[in-house]
């Protein structure tokens, strides 16, 4: 399974690893990136449900209140930010859950930030 998860994971081409980088955004750009693009239409999906679940349509809105809109949403709403970090954190192999809880506070805040700014884009 652990193989199996890493292999299904797309390659991102504009990230570049140099030496010097910390741990912790060595993890994100081996790790949580691919994983958050290679979970991009089911991330909309659930997201796509909360809104039509609570009746809130983003179509009339310019891209800055549609913006302000979604962080609202992720900032007030834990259960949705935490189901949207499961989509992630279930593609991760064991080894790679146990670099996570070493740091999963900081990296919970770095998903988040890329979980968001997938959603702008909606």
């Amino acid at each position: 399974m652990t193989t199996s998860k890493k292999q299904i994971r797309p390659t991102i081409n504009s990230i570049i690893m140099t030496d010097n980088i910390s741990d912790m955004e060595r993890f994100q750009n081996e790790v949580l990136r691919p994983i958050i693009k290679l979970q991009h239409e089911l991330i909309i999906c659930c997201f796509q449900h909360y809104l039509k679940k609570h009746k809130i349509s983003l179509d009339e809105l310019d891209f800055a209140k549609k913006t302000k809109l979604i962080h609202n949403i992720l900032k007030s709403d834990t259960q949705l930010k935490k189901e949207l970090r499961v989509l992630i954190i279930g593609m991760v192999t064991i080894e790679e859950y146990k670099e996570y809880l070493k740091m999963y506070s900081q990296l919970n805040k770095r998903i988040n930030n890329m979980v968001l700014q997938k959603l702008y884009y909606l």
